[in-house]
């Protein structure tokens, strides 16, 4: 804001990201980061042979086998999510990722607000490629953006950028509560 620039943040939301992490490209991923041998083996077992029974009003289905997703419960789930998404920021061009668990927030600095449209709108479709090759879903009524700049740089601005992805437009908010941020202030008043 000091040098009149304008901030874009995009803030992500994942359909049902912990139950969708594909068991297969986890295992790929865990052995591309240096997992192999019997500590691979240990994931593949711990993913496997999962069960998954539903009740409603005491009333329960069958068992079913799972074949995708992290179990949230536990402690090792959302590392695997984590590292399941860690690669997330490779697809990125022209924003800077802010990551915590399921909450991904993207910023990007720009001179116009049209100029932050053209950046946030390229980055939504290289999200949108990543998640697709990693069988990830945007929740894109969930997923939101907002534009920061000074009070006399904001008041210029006449014509919201439009974000869209496909024929879905993304909505712009003026407030934001985010999970990255208040992990971060958190860890900023133990330091």
């Amino acid at each position: 804001m000091d040098r009149g620039l304008f901030t874009g943040v995009l803030f992500l939301d994942l359909k049902k990201a912990f139950d969708t992490v594909d068991h297969s490209i986890l295992l790929a991923k865990l052995e591309k980061y240096g997992i192999q041998g019997k500590s691979l083996e240990w994931f593949k077992s711990y993913l496997k042979d999962r069960k998954q029974v539903c009740s409603i009003n005491g009333k329960k289905s069958s068992a079913n086998d799972i074949n995708c997703g992290v179990p949230q419960g536990s402690n090792v789930g959302p590392i695997l999510f984590l590292l399941y998404i860690n690669d997330l920021p490779n697809s990125l061009k022209m924003s800077k990722p802010s990551m915590f668990a399921d909450d991904t927030n993207l910023t990007c600095v720009g001179q116009s607000s049209s100029e932050i449209e053209t950046k946030l709108n390229e980055e939504l479709e290289n999200v949108h490629r990543w998640l697709t090759a990693n069988k990830l879903t945007l929740n894109d009524e969930k997923t939101e953006f907002m534009l920061i700049g000074s009070r006399s740089r904001i008041a210029c601005v006449h014509n919201s950028p439009v974000l869209k992805l496909g024929h879905r437009h993304i909505k712009r908010v003026y407030y934001k509560k985010s999970l990255v941020n208040a992990f971060k202030r958190r860890l900023d008043k133990t330091a």
